[in-house]
């Protein structure tokens, strides 16, 4: 492959990517033989900033590199532009007897970093609302834990594995693992370990999803 093949591949490939992810993606093809590694092309330029012959990286700098930094691929790193703008970079080599040129790509992600907060923001909640509308919190919960109980009839240090696992489905009928803390509270009444309560309320599940396909 020659110097002019390799660009050509090279710089058609950047210009397929640059359309393929849109304004918000940067690409170029550099002349990584030469220590100042100016720009040949580039495509989404409004990124960086940057034009053709431009010796800058992606973060403003023109210094020159040193043989390691001009021999290696960088993938995905982070880098934050002059104008602030937040960026993934990646920079790919292809060289031959007589070239070292390399694509780079580089990611404006800020309008999604900022869309990601206000999701966050809007998904956030205190705590879930059933648990907020029935006042009492464990004093609920323990009232609901003893109606359950009452029903089996029979007293905690007599409930088999079958009446534990009855108790569980009474106790999910009547929405008590909605509350804050609900499975180290039955689990302690019950003298069991969390991961056992976990274990009847997996069995539950099992079997409504069972019941459903019915």
């Amino acid at each position: 492959m020659t110097r002019e093949e390799a660009f050509e591949f090279l710089d058609r490939t950047a210009r397929g990517i640059a359309e393929m992810f849109g304004p918000s993606c940067e690409t170029l093809v550099q002349d990584m033989g030469d220590t100042r590694h100016p720009i040949l092309s580039i495509y989404n330029s409004q990124v960086s900033g940057r034009e053709v012959g431009s010796t800058q990286d992606i973060l403003g700098s023109d210094k020159m590199l040193d043989a390691a930094t001009l021999s290696n691929d960088f993938v995905n790193l982070y880098a934050t532009t002059p104008s602030g703008a937040q960026v993934k970079s990646s920079t790919f080599h292809l060289r031959g007897t007589d070239f070292d040129l390399a694509l780079g790509i580089d990611f404006d992600f800020t309008a999604l970093s900022y869309a990601n907060r206000t999701l966050m923001g809007l998904m956030n909640a205190e705590a879930d609302l059933q648990s907020a509308l029935w006042a009492g919190g464990v004093g609920q919960l323990q009232q609901i834990f003893e109606e359950c109980l009452s029903a089996l009839g029979k007293p905690i240090e007599e409930l088999g594995k079958k009446e534990r696992f009855r108790l569980i489905t009474l106790l999910d009928q009547k929405n008590a693992f909605s509350f804050r803390k609900s499975v180290p509270f039955v689990a302690s009444r019950l003298k069991v370990s969390r991961y056992t309560v976990y274990k009847y309320l997996g069995e539950l599940a099992d079997e409504k999803a069972t019941a459903g396909k019915e």
